[in-house]
């Protein structure tokens, strides 16, 4: 149900938070706690759905322990699917009328959504959390984040909010709409800016983590940049086009000089060396961007075999929960149950 913008200052929606987690033993059971104390403020209608994406740990029993208490369903992976493809489940098995997509590792203040749900009724489709403080960050996020960025900026259509993350609220609608997307490659802060609605950013500081530290390496964050890139911008392309213009104009103009040299002042062309080493550097060049090329292609690839982002090996719900978790409605095919 798509509640109006006229009935949001009286309406009691129906929330459901939506939690990936990935080996969050440690911390799962105090965010579950926390967001289940806010909700009660927000709304007599609320659950929540927590994807376990292929925990090593002992989270899926954690959280299987709270399924009565917090009204939990617990949506668990046949093994790790990374965390784009745990968000999108989430959505897929998502009830509520509006829907919270938060982290597992306490760093979300709960607190948060309550101001969130304000923006919401104030007629907002789609409330995102803006970071603030990324002073407790190594140089090389601040640096990559502020590359990432400009390049999206420059050659994407659309327009991805800086420094925001996945802790946002959205409206019924919103949701559908991302569910309805059947691409398998996905780069959700891009996607969340590609189906539009009426948005807005809210501030906010992270808290600190409750146990252990993030399960994103350094070459996860840049194999998801690099989702991102080639996901919503042809930059990688257009820069191979143009290095390519400008080494042929350049050895047109080199070729011409020579042409020039040989014909009227008789002069002896150069030896072999520098012949040698402009060849390996055109084809160091070609080589280069014909990778390029195949990222591209593996991408295209990768849609055209059809598997499934995910398989979901078990479903636990409350008892109270008669009907099944996933809404039929506009839903994108759904992933394979194992």
């Amino acid at each position: 149900m798509t509640i109006t913008d006229s009935a949001r200052l009286t309406a009691q929606p129906h929330i459901t938070v939506m939690v990936p987690a990935y080996n969050e033993e440690k911390n799962i059971a105090q965010t579950l706690r926390n967001i289940c104390d806010v909700l009660q403020q927000m709304s007599s209608h609320w659950d929540i759905v927590v994807v376990d994406d292929g925990s090593h740990d002992r989270t899926a029993h954690v959280v299987q322990s709270l399924v009565a208490s917090c009204r939990v369903t617990l949506v668990r992976f046949s093994r790790n699917f990374g965390k784009e493809n745990a968000i999108s489940a989430g959505f897929n098995y998502a009830k509520g009328d509006l829907v919270i997509c938060m982290d597992a590792d306490g760093q979300h203040a709960s607190e948060l959504m309550l101001t969130m749900l304000k923006r919401w009724r104030e007629g907002y489709d789609m409330v995102y959390a803006v970071r603030q403080d990324r002073a407790q960050e190594s140089s090389f996020k601040l640096w990559g984040s502020r590359l990432f960025y400009r390049m999206m900026s420059a050659s994407s259509h659309i327009d991805i909010p800086r420094d925001a993350g996945d802790f946002r609220l959205m409206d019924r609608k919103v949701v559908d709409a991302l569910c309805a997307l059947p691409e398998r490659n996905r780069f959700m802060k891009g996607i969340y800016a590609w189906v539009g609605y009426k948005s807005i950013g809210i501030p906010y500081i992270p808290l600190p983590r409750l146990h252990g530290e993030s399960a994103y390496s350094k070459l996860k964050l840049i194999a998801l940049a690099w989702t991102g890139i080639t996901g919503f911008s042809v930059l990688p392309l257009r820069l191979a086009s143009l290095t390519g213009a400008i080494l042929a104009i350049i050895a047109f103009a080199y070729g011409a000089v020579v042409v020039i040299d040989t014909l009227f002042f008789h002069e002896s062309v150069p030896g072999w060396p520098t012949v040698v080493a402009s060849m390996m550097f055109f084809a160091g060049v070609q080589l280069l961007f014909i990778g390029v090329l195949g990222e591209y292609l593996a991408r295209v690839y990768d849609e055209v075999k059809g598997r499934p982002p995910y398989i979901v090996a078990e479903v636990v719900q409350p008892e109270e929960a008669a009907q099944p978790a996933v809404r039929p409605a506009r839903r994108r095919k759904p992933a394979t149950d194992a």
